[in-house]
């Protein structure tokens, strides 16, 4: 059928994080959001082991960042789980919270790979990324994009943004691309470990 939308899609750059985690605190402070809710968070991976090379061992390790919100997916396991169908997604493909109408339930939670919808106490509900819709209606970028200062985040519909960065959308710790289809372009770094990797760890499990 017809694809009457445009459908946005956030670009990270891994080969340019750094992990200062400057998107996530604009984030924070844009959207005046608690302590313990991250709506994008920074997986920091890591992992390797040490080599022998004749008479000597070698440190052969890997570390990076990996900087995620809500992915905006194209097939999103949210929007089905929802009993009172508070989550749709707009006319730019941004899948959308309507706090009227969620309970808090969590069900949303429970079937997002990524991890992006978040109970908050606060507001009684389920908070998670809109991708900056309003910012992004006046023509602006994300709060996120904006404050990045290696300028390893961008957001573009997704069509550009494949055609100009590519399509691979998962890396490790990511899920598999192919369960919600997330509306995501990564730029990997020299280092950067494919999905299902099983030779890291997610450094600050806490954070995330």
């Amino acid at each position: 059928g017809e694809n009457f939308m445009k459908q946005y899609g956030f670009f990270v750059d891994i080969s340019r994080c750094t992990g200062c985690k400057t998107c996530m605190m604009a984030c924070k402070d844009y959207k005046d959001i608690g302590p313990n809710q991250n709506l994008r968070r920074v997986y920091e991976y890591t992992g390797g082991d040490w080599k022998q090379e004749g008479n000597t061992w070698r440190p052969d390790v890997f570390a990076y960042y990996v900087s995620i919100s809500c992915n905006h997916c194209e097939d999103p396991a949210c929007i089905p789980v929802c009993p009172e169908k508070a989550i749709t997604k707009d006319a730019n493909g941004f899948v959308v919270i309507d706090t009227e109408k969620c309970i808090g339930c969590r069900a949303c939670q429970k079937a997002c790979p990524y991890g992006a919808p978040q109970y908050s106490a606060a507001a009684g509900g389920m908070l998670k990324c809109d991708g900056c819709r309003d910012r992004v209606a006046e023509g602006k970028k994300p709060v996120c994009v904006e404050a990045c200062p290696l300028r390893a985040l961008d957001l573009l519909p997704i069509d550009e943004l494949r055609k100009k960065y590519g399509s691979l959308s998962e890396v490790a710790p990511l899920k598999p691309a192919h369960l919600t289809r997330p509306a995501l372009s990564i730029m990997p770094g020299k280092r950067t470990r494919p999905q299902g990797d099983k030779a890291g760890f997610i450094a600050n499990p806490k954070e995330v």
